[in-house]
């Protein structure tokens, strides 16, 4: 079994309800959800003049290809009404996989570990949370340890 964090982003609509609704299907379609971070209220990054995100991080334990899982999660974004328009634009639903165990994946469209989490507060807070002793496969440190190096200060509450 392999320990798989996903990242959940919303920044339109019934943010929350949305965030809830990912989890169930996650569950239903992927792998029971073991573990769920509290929700953030986060800062657009990338394109700063988007509403505000909610983000949380949620741990699966699964032995599904992280290919597949990328597969299962675009199906989960699509049917919950994503749509991919612009780079870092606003959006109902995101999912990223974070981590994927250990391993490092280097395939078309598929980037295991997520290749900017460490540069990202609104993605390490709410992994610190659930799980800040986990490594990273090429940094060598553990989540807490790569919060602590942060150079974005953007704001990020939990609510």
């Amino acid at each position: 079994m392999k320990e798989v964090f996903l990242l959940l982003g919303s920044n339109l609509g019934e943010r929350e309800a949305l965030l809830k609704q990912a989890i169930q299907l996650i569950s239903n379609e992927i792998a029971p959800v073991q573990r769920v971070s509290s929700v953030y209220e986060t800062q657009s990054w990338g394109k700063t003049d988007e509403p505000d995100y909610l983000n949380q991080v949620v741990l699966i334990d699964t032995e599904e290809p992280a290919k597949a899982i990328l597969d299962k999660i675009l199906a989960i974004e699509r049917e919950m009404g994503r749509e991919r328009r612009e780079r870092w634009g606003a959006r109902v639903i995101d999912i990223d996989i974070l981590f994927y165990g250990d391993e490092i994946i280097e395939q078309p469209g598929l980037h295991v570990p997520h290749p900017r989490l460490h540069e990202r507060r609104f993605t390490l807070e709410p992994l610190d949370e659930i799980a800040t002793h986990f490594v990273h496969p090429i940094f060598g440190k553990t989540i807490s340890q790569l919060k602590t190096l942060l150079k974005d200060n953007l704001i990020v509450k939990k609510l």
